[in-house]
């Protein structure tokens, strides 16, 4: 019987670890033939570039080799300025770094990369040249070299031989999202689907993961080796469009609940007939006629409408809505399929958004990252400027790297202290290599089959994600002790002094992490909810209109993000109470009223604002951790103002409005059922005592 311990290496793991390793001997090779002092960085490099899917290392190899030469270029720029003052240059090498970290964490595409490798290249060639600055364009041109060396090596055998396209893989995730969605569609049509809970909770936040994923995955689809990257803005399109579906569903189910045993007969046929055009029964025309049954049975709106009216409306709208989007995905999906470059003419704009307004920033945490990693390189600088240790660069150089590889993670000190862990283990086996192999061969031929042993079988558990971070931990260590140390000075006292460099610097980026940067998964969580409710409390008070997209994708963004940490926090019982998926139903719900009233000229409009104004001091309160319940006089302005836009001429803007208006209150008071204007503030009187 076979044990997970010996489980047969997969074709793909040999395949990646084999590319990796020719990657980095090719490296090594040139490096050696150039004659540059330290030609293990560029083996160094290769594996840290080399990646499973050729796509993502092609796209982080164009902003790694611009982050290099720019870190080069601070590096030459700041070392002879102040060569004079060891002190007030490496303050100025470890500012560098913080300020490119912080700028790093605020873009989540592959251009952090470029940032990243600025802020801590200016450490691997600055610091070492703070004790002998007339070396710098010398050792900064020699870095550059070994570092470029190993990026197009790893890059070019990633690409040529075998390459593993994003493509394929990306297609393949993008239909098992549809299929998700799908399946989670027909249950909320269905009558009998299951009652909201934590498997629909977590159904949710899967999918919202899934997408944002996928959206990640996607921008390295334009330096992809296959030919859906010339489908990158028809994929983009089908995502967008998939992100609108979690709050659709999500509000379907809602207005189902709230309209049960109240459904016309029809309505209820409507449904049923929904569910099998979502299921596959795609005859010809099944959108249209779907579109052309949801406008015949829309409840039209006047002086008398109640709640429930609405609510039926913005059912009905709802479901219209949903075949637009999933007919929209059927057609852009056809498109990739049929390998078309342009865009029908009604989905082109929604391929426009930039990438900024999609993801979640988090500006205060990318600050206060990049201040721990000022604090730990002033820290390890000062030690050694004090000591005059012939090593300290080292251990700086180790710190701001440290420092920079975890800053993204809410946690990263289990990730450093994994890698010290592993680097203390790798020494022996680096000295193996540095003492006794290096000096034994005297061909190149000879030495790669000296590495290859531990480099092939150490690759394969790389490209094992279960195992990828201990092994890389252990490469790495090995790699990185020999790296260390110029050819000329491989003496077992100038090992031992480099690796308890390494040892320092890891450990001092450890200890600052611990102390003032790393935070638990709930306090991430709840900085998530809060970064929303502050969001729509920001929207409540918009003077412009509020950009399509923007705001849902965002929010879309931070319901993945909550996913997993929700799964780390454990019970916590104001996350519990939380629903990230409710907050971006009443944004969205804010911003169509925010849209439409600016159209409203009658007396609707002062009555949407003061709304709008109490329910934005409702969440700026959630967002101040004054945590509670709407309070009671907002149920009574939404009744008035529903009284007033039912009074309006009839216009599509009134309607979005008391559409989106019949959505809020479903958001914001969920127990209630449809009283008459004059008995709700009883009913939520009543609702919140229960």
């Amino acid at each position: 019987m076979k044990t997970p311990a010996l489980k047969l290496v997969s074709l793909n793991e040999a395949l990646f670890s084999v590319k990796a390793f020719a990657a980095a001997m090719a490296a090594l090779y040139i490096a050696f033939s150039m004659g540059l002092p330290r030609p293990f960085w560029a083996m160094a490099t290769a594996y840290i570039v080399s990646g499973p899917l050729s796509g993502a290392v092609r796209s982080k190899a164009v902003f790694r080799v611009v982050g290099t030469a720019l870190g080069c270029a601070g590096a030459i720029a700041l070392v002879p300025a102040l060569a004079d003052s060891p002190e007030l240059l490496t303050l100025a090498l470890g500012l560098w770094v913080a300020v490119c970290l912080f700028i790093s964490l605020l873009d989540r595409t592959p251009r952090s990369y470029l940032f990243m490798l600025a802020g801590y290249t200016i450490g691997l060639i600055g610091f070492p040249a703070v004790t002998d600055p007339s070396t710098i364009f010398d050792t900064g041109l020699a870095r550059v070299e070994e570092i470029l060396i190993g990026i197009l090596c790893a890059t070019v055998v990633h690409s040529v031989v075998f390459p593993q396209s994003v493509g394929p893989a990306l297609l393949g995730r993008l239909d098992a999202t549809l299929r998700d969605a799908e399946r989670w569609t027909r249950e909320a049509l269905s009558r009998e689907r299951a009652p909201e809970g934590a498997a629909n909770a977590q159904e949710r936040q899967k999918l919202a993961r899934d997408i944002t994923e996928l959206r990640v995955m996607a921008t390295h689809l334009p330096y992809d080796t296959s030919d859906v990257r010339w489908m990158t803005r028809a994929v983009r399109a089908m995502q967008d469009r998939m992100a609108y579906l979690l709050p659709l569903t999500a509000g379907i189910e809602d207005r189902l609940d709230a309209l049960r045993g109240q459904l016309p007969a029809e309505v209820s046929a409507l449904l049923a007939d929904l569910d099998r055009w979502v299921g596959g029964d795609d005859e010809e025309g099944g959108a249209e006629r779907l579109r052309a049954e949801i406008a015949r049975l829309s409840p039209a709106i006047g002086a008398d409408t109640g709640w429930k009216e609405a609510t039926l409306l913005n059912l009905l709208t709802r479901l219209r809505s949903l075949v637009d989007i999933h007919q929209d995905c059927r057609d852009l999906r056809a498109h990739i399929r049929d390998g078309k470059s342009s865009l029908p003419e009604r989905l082109d704009p929604l391929t426009r958004r930039r990438s900024r307004d999609v993801f979640h920033l988090d500006a205060g945490m990318a600050l206060w990252s990049g201040f721990a990693a000022l604090l730990g390189i002033a820290v390890v600088c000062a030690f050694w400027i004090a000591t005059g240790w012939s090593s300290g660069s080292a251990a700086a150089m180790m710190t701001a790297v440290f420092c920079c590889f975890f800053a993204s993670l809410d946690d990263p000190a289990p990730g450093i202290r994994l890698f010290l862990v592993f680097t203390l283990l790798s020494v022996p086996l680096a000295a193996f290599y540095l003492l006794v192999v290096l000096p034994s061969f005297d061909s190149f031929p000879m030495l790669v089959l000296g590495l290859a042993p531990t480099f092939l079988l150490l690759g394969v558990f790389v490209a094992r994600p279960a195992t990828m971070g201990k092994a890389m931990a252990l490469l790495m260590g090995v790699v990185g002790s020999l790296s260390l140390l110029d050819l000329g000075t491989g003496d077992f006292a100038s090992f031992l002094n480099s690796n308890v460099a390494q040892v320092v610097g890891i450990a001092t980026a450890l200890l600052v992490t611990q102390l003032c940067r790393s935070v638990g998964a709930a306090w991430s969580a709840r900085r998530l909810l809060r970064a929303g409710w502050s969001e729509i409390a920001a929207m409540t008070a918009a003077r412009s209109g509020i950009p399509v997209g923007s705001f849902e994708n965002r929010m879309l963004d931070r319901v993945g993000l909550l996913s997993s940490r929700l799964a780390l926090a454990g019970p916590q019982q104001d996350l519990a109470a939380a629903d990230a998926v409710n907050d971006l139903r009443v944004g969205l719900n804010v911003a169509e009223l925010q849209r439409a009233r600016r159209a409203l000229g009658g007396p609707a409009a002062p009555h949407v604002a003061r709304l709008l104004g109490a329910v934005g001091q409702h969440f700026r309160g959630l967002s101040s951790r004054r945590l509670g319940t709407p309070p009671a006089e907002v149920l009574p302005m939404m009744d008035a103002a529903l009284s007033n836009l039912s009074a309006e001429p009839r216009s599509a803007e009134r309607d979005r409005a008391v559409i989106a208006l019949a959505g809020l209150r479903r958001a914001l008071f969920p127990h209630l059922t449809f009283a008459a204007p004059e008995s709700s503030s009883e009913s939520l009187r009543e609702s919140v005592t229960a």
